[in-house]
């Protein structure tokens, strides 16, 4: 019976950042060894693939794509290399992966399949804020995105900030960058002056800042927050 491979969560980078930053060697020697890598886009893959390792040789790389445009059908195809016996590298676009990214059906798969899945040390952009809000980190919440419609946003945003009171539970979200300004915007108009917003803005880069403040001493603010990964958080 053939044994099959081991899959492996690679955290990649989260921002511009001297890679040996957030990078550990053990995940360097990890990827130096694997030949089969499934990835968001090919070009980013080998663009950080290129920053690890300056002398790889692609001609040897395999890249297979699972992306939000990849239907559940096609994963199969996705862990092949591993059911033939075959080490695979499951690889983020940033951070680390299966975290708001779409590398959790991989890695259930994989498990279907009694395969053998590593998480590798890396980056959470996630955990770093929270561990450097002083919010509640043992009670919290990962919304993902909010809703883009500005009543839909607006009910959202309401209800998670129930939550913090009503669970004692800290309340974390993200944007699509360039529309960051507009979603703090909401937040100062909608939350209770009391209610603490932390912005964690450009992670583990040297231009990261993070600030917590209350709504009260948000309003009439302007973060530099546009067009630069930040993560909110809400606590009481």
């Amino acid at each position: 019976m053939m044994v099959h491979g081991t899959l492996y969560l690679i955290p990649s980078m989260i921002g511009k950042s001297p890679i040996v930053k957030v990078i550990p060697a053990f995940n360097m020697k990890v990827i130096l060894n694997l030949r089969y890598f499934i990835v968001e886009e090919i070009k980013t893959a080998r663009r950080f693939l290129k920053q690890v390792c300056p002398d790889i040789d692609f001609k040897t790389i395999l890249f297979l794509v699972n992306n939000e445009h990849t239907k559940v059908h096609d994963l199969a195809t996705c862990i092949e290399p591993l059911l033939n016996g075959s080490d695979m590298g499951l690889l983020s676009e940033a951070g680390i992966p299966c975290v708001a990214d779409p590398g959790a059906e991989i890695v259930k798969l994989a498990h279907d399949n009694n395969i053998k899945v590593i998480p590798l040390i890396g980056a959470s952009s996630l955990l770093l804020s929270l561990m450097a809000s002083g919010f509640n980190g043992q009670n919290f919440v990962f919304h993902g995105y909010l809703p883009i419609d500005k009543n839909n946003r607006i009910k959202k945003i309401k209800e998670i900030e129930r939550l913090v009171y009503t669970n004692n539970q800290t309340q974390i979200f993200i944007e699509a960058p360039y529309r960051n300004s507009q979603l703090f915007q909401a937040i100062t108009e909608v939350c209770s002056d009391n209610t603490r917003l932390c912005l964690a803005t450009d992670i583990t880069m040297e231009s990261e800042i993070i600030k917590v403040q209350s709504i009260r001493n948000w309003k009439g603010k302007h973060p530099d927050i546009h067009k630069k990964p930040t993560v909110f958080l809400l606590y009481k």
